[in-house]
């Protein structure tokens, strides 16, 4: 079966893209030749990555809000129209089956982004559990292009050409309403880099104009498109976890250290009681970072050493452009999850770290 296509795959191919399966039958960017400058260019001015392979699924009707309420960890009654919050799904044994975003766009009605290869899992659990209730799941991500600009000259990018939103106003975990290029979008201060950003809901029919118009004004700010290669090592030097890599169905969130999204006082919701259980008895490992001295990144599943024997492993490793050191993600077992601690991976000294190793206080994303 021939893998589908986004609406930016034209535009992004006539700028070099180099394209690869990305999950969920899409075909997308995974580069465009030069993930480090990808990777800096985003740091230091801004980029645009096409995301509009990410699973969107919309939810309305009277019984939304308990059906997402259900479906999450977090809390989605909390939840104000214009906001957005990070949550899991979970199995009923409490394994993840994905981290996603929630948007409320109404009193009845909610937008799901889930990770690209969970698409179809999510958007088929979803509407599996709203069988019965007054809830309404239709899977939309055919008819959003979903562009993300990033980096600490993105919003001075996007006001330039969005005057009806006030973009300096808007907190982040929220969102609202705006015209670029004549086109109706949907404005999220949201991502996954680390940086001051924005991800943009764009009719897919009028995603060209947005892209055109975007590049046109970027060149004032330095604009650079960006893969996922370089998303995964941006996300690598904050320290933020990705399905499919640090976490599966086979771990909790207190595996991976999202626990703190768990609303256990909402009520019910599916794995609630297996996640009680792993909050009452702990777990026996934890997700951390890793900063090699070795010259290369680990592959995936190397054992990491301590005591002369195996104490863990790692889930992804990659150069961490803007730090100048080999990073990496490991589950290890929890005595070692201290900062600071001393293992090795390939022989070579690593220490272990619990906090973000680049801008580890967050206050890039306050900007």
């Amino acid at each position: 079966m021939a893998l589908r296509r986004t609406p930016f795959h034209a535009l992004a191919s006539a700028m070099g893209a180099q394209m690869g399966p990305v999950g969920g039958g899409f075909l997308n960017v995974h580069s465009y030749g030069d993930v480090a400058c990808e990777h800096l260019n985003t740091r230091a001015n801004v980029g645009l990555q096409d995301l509009s392979t990410m699973g969107k699924i919309d939810i309305k009707g009277p019984e939304a809000e308990a059906l997402v309420n259900y479906l999450i960890v977090n809390d989605a009654a909390r939840m104000a129209p214009g906001q957005a919050r990070y949550a899991s799904v979970c199995t009923p044994d409490g394994g993840i089956m994905d981290d996603l975003t929630v948007f409320r766009l109404g009193s009845e009605h909610f937008l799901i982004v889930s990770g690209s290869r969970n698409r179809l899992k999510i958007r088929d659990w979803a509407m599996q559990h709203a069988s019965g209730r007054r809830a309404y799941v239709t899977d939309i991500t055919a008819a959003l292009a979903f562009p993300t600009i990033q980096g600490p000259k993105s919003r001075a990018l996007l006001q330039d050409l969005v005057k009806d939103a006030d973009l300096t106003a808007l907190k982040r975990w929220s969102f609202t309403d705006g015209h670029l290029n004549r086109t109706r979008i949907m404005i999220s201060r949201t991502g996954v880099t680390g940086e001051l950003g924005f991800e943009l809901f764009v009719p897919a029919d009028e995603a060209a104009g947005v892209w055109n118009a975007l590049f046109h004004a970027g060149g004032a700010h330095c604009l650079r498109p960006y893969g996922v290669k370089a998303m995964f090592t941006l996300g690598l030097e904050k320290l933020y976890p990705a399905h499919g890599i640090d976490m599966d169905e086979s771990l909790t969130p207190f595996h991976v250290g999202t626990d703190a999204f768990i609303k256990f006082d909402k009520g019910d919701f599916i794995g609630r009681e297996a996640l009680l259980r792993a909050r009452d008895s702990g777990v026996k490992t934890a997700w951390v970072g890793l900063r090699l001295t070795g010259g290369s990144p680990a592959p995936e599943l190397t054992p990491v050493m301590a005591q002369g024997r195996p104490i863990g492993h790692i889930t992804y490793s990659d150069h961490g452009y803007s730090v100048g050191a080999v990073l990496a993600t490991a589950h290890v077992e929890r005595e070692f999850a201290v900062d600071g601690a001393e293992v090795s991976v390939l022989g070579q000294h690593a220490s272990v770290t619990r906090k973000a190793f680049f801008d580890p206080d967050g206050l890039r994303l306050r900007s």
